[in-house]
């Protein structure tokens, strides 16, 4: 560890294959979701000079697999405790292999863990899994959010996540896309419009102008489908709509993208 008194992360995976964020601070490593294998995992954390065995936790938001897929592996691998609320346990017990009963925690949603120089805040959101969550990671009146794989975002979200630091918001799909492609059942594309299905570019800047404040300073634009959106569009879309309501785009705060392929660098707060 080093003596850098900011809150540090590295979007490790963001999208519809395959997600995980990882947050440092002096004191403490930790990731939200490990989505990718443990082999894409211990990869991407190598280009950020990083290494999966000073990681002590995984913060899991909700059972499917682009979020669990490494869980079960790195638990075993590296003796990472594994926090989830019971709903996402109970969902995500077949799916993750066997884990040591010490490296279980529950953690309720709207609960706080506190390691010292690092809390981390759990928030429910809607979505079509058990009991999914989402995290706000604390650090030294700093704070990092991340929301994504939700249907909507309701006013008490909004409240709890408001003037955050940085956030990852999902920008999942366009809706012209979604529902022009072929692959896609109507079923799904219902399930992905509905209110426990995923943000779509308008959705996202949208939940933006109510959370944004005068300390956020980055806007990373995630969970973008391989499908149903482009980097380009879901950018276009969500600047254009922040600006024509006065925010200052890449003035008072940065808007960036992310990637399924490749780790972002390292930012601090």
């Amino acid at each position: 560890m080093d003596s850098n008194d900011s809150l540090r992360y590295s979007i490790l995976a963001s999208g519809s294959r395959g997600n995980a964020t990882y947050l440092e601070t002096a004191g403490h490593r930790i990731l939200i979701d490990a989505g990718l294998s443990g082999k894409q995992l211990e990869q991407r954390m190598a280009t950020i000079d990083r290494s999966l065995k000073d990681v002590e936790a995984i913060f899991v938001t909700h059972e499917h697999s682009d979020h669990i897929h490494g869980v079960g592996v790195l638990a075993r691998r590296y003796g990472m405790t594994i926090y989830a609320n019971a709903g996402t346990w109970e969902a995500m017990a077949d799916k993750i292999g066997k884990v040591p009963l010490a490296q279980k925690e529950v953690l309720a949603p709207g609960a706080v863990k506190d390691f010292g120089d690092l809390q981390v805040e759990s928030f429910a959101v809607s979505h079509d899994a058990a009991e999914p969550q989402f995290y706000q990671v604390h650090h030294d009146q700093q704070a990092f959010c991340i929301l994504t794989d939700t249907g909507y975002v309701s006013d008490r979200v909004a409240g709890t996540i408001k003037n955050a630091d940085a956030y990852v918001m999902e920008c999942n799909h366009d809706p012209e896309m979604l529902m022009a492609g072929q692959r896609y059942s109507w079923p799904l594309k219902q399930r992905i419009l509905g209110t426990e299905g995923h943000l779509s570019n308008e959705d996202g800047a949208t939940a933006l102008m109510d959370v944004i404040g005068r300390r956020t300073k980055a806007v990373f634009l995630g969970h973008r489908s391989h499908e149903n959106n482009t980097k380009a569009l879901a950018h276009l879309t969500v600047a254009s709509l922040l600006e024509a309501k006065d925010f200052g785009v890449d003035h008072d705060f940065a808007l960036k993208d992310t990637d399924q392929d490749a780790a972002s660098p390292l930012f601090s707060l």
